[in-house]
C-alpha cells in the first residue's frame, strides 16, 4: 500500500464509520528509539488512527515547552535522523498505521531533501509536516515527495487569509493541518479560536480532510473540537505523560490515547 493510500484510506474508513480520527504525536527518541517503536505500536493498538513522530531539533520554533524538552532529551541521548528512519522501518514491520514525520526543514536540508523523502518512502513513512517551510519554497520538498509517494501536509492558521488558502490548496496532500491557535504547541485549558468559522473557511478551498491541532489537552477538549474537523491532533499532553511515567511510558501514553479515542467515538 502506498503512503498516500494509507492516509486516504484511513480517512475514508473513518468517514464510513462517521467517526472522528485521532492523530497522536510523540517525539522520536524520547526517552529512546526502542521505546518510540513500542509507543507507536501500542498507541495504534488502542485507537490512534495516525501517528505523528516529531524529529527532534535544537530550535523547535513552533513547539512549546513540553515538546522542546522532549526534543532536547532525545538529542542529548544521541538520536539522529538516520536512527529515526530505522525506527520507522521497524514500526512499519509491526503495524500498518499511517505514519507521519513532523520535522523542521534544517534536518531535511542537512540530510538532503531527495534522499530524505526517498528514505521516508522506503521506511514506510506516509506524510511530512514541516512547519517552517513556507509555500514559496516548498517545491524543493514537494516535488521529490510527490515522486516518492510521500504526502507533504500543509499547515494553515486562523490568520491565514483567503488568498493564502487559495495558493496553499493545490499543493496540499493527505490532509490539511489546521492550527487551532496563534502561537506554539502546548495543552491549553481553553481554545478561544472560532474553530467552526475557521474550518469552514478552509473547507471552501479544499476537499481534503481537516485535522485540528495545537492546544488540545485531553479527552474532553478533543471531543469539543471534533465537531469542526475530521481528526484532532494531540501532542503535548501525550509527551507529558511519557515524560512523567518513569519506568512505564508505553502504558501511560497508550492509556491517554485510549481515553481520547473513546471520547471521540462517543462524541
Amino acid at each position: 500500500m502506498t503512503a498516500e493510500n494509507r492516509i486516504t484510506q484511513c480517512f475514508q474508513k473513518l468517514g464510513a464509520r462517521r467517526e472522528k480520527g485521532l492523530i497522536a504525536y510523540i517525539c522520536a527518541g524520547d526517552p529512546d528509539l526502542n521505546t518510540t517503536v513500542r509507543l507507536v505500536e501500542a498507541m495504534a493498538a488502542v485507537g490512534a488512527d495516525l501517528i505523528e513522530m516529531g524529529i527532534p531539533f535544537s530550535d523547535p520554533i513552533a513547539d512549546g515547552p513540553s515538546i522542546q524538552h522532549a526534543s532536547a532529551r532525545a538529542l542529548a541521548g544521541g538520536v539522529r535522523v538516520a536512527g529515526i528512519m530505522q525506527a520507522a522501518a521497524e514500526i512499519r514491520r509491526r503495524t500498518d498505521v499511517p505514519l507521519l514525520f513532523m520535522t523542521y526543514y534544517n534536518p531535511v536540508l542537512q540530510y538532503g531533501p531527495e534522499r530524505f523523502v526517498h528514505d521516508c518512502a522506503t521506511a514506510g513513512v506516509d506524510g511530512l509536516i514541516v512547519p517552517d517551510l513556507p509555500l514559496e519554497e516548498s517545491g524543493v520538498l514537494l516535488e521529490p515527495a510527490d515522486a516518492a509517494g510521500v504526502a507533504l501536509i500543509p499547515l494553515v492558521a486562523p490568520t491565514t487569509n483567503t488568498e493564502r488558502l487559495q495558493a496553499i490548496s493545490p499543493t496540499a496532500r493527505g490532509f490539511v493541518y489546521c492550527v487551532s491557535v496563534t502561537g506554539v504547541t502546548g495543552a491549553r485549558q481553553e481554545i478561544r479560536t472560532d474553530l467552526e468559522k475557521f474550518t469552514r473557511r478552509v473547507r471552501a478551498h479544499t476537499g481534503l480532510p481537516l485535522a485540528v491541532g495545537f492546544g488540545i489537552s485531553g479527552p474532553n477538549a478533543a471531543a469539543r473540537v471534533a465537531s469542526c474537523c475530521d481528526a484532532v491532533v494531540v501532542g503535548s499532553a501525550i509527551v507529558e505523560r511519557v515524560a512523567a511515567a518513569g519506568a512505564d511510558p508505553v502504558s501511560a501514553a497508550s492509556g491517554l490515547v485510549e481515553e481520547i479515542k473513546n471520547a471521540l467515538v462517543n462524541s
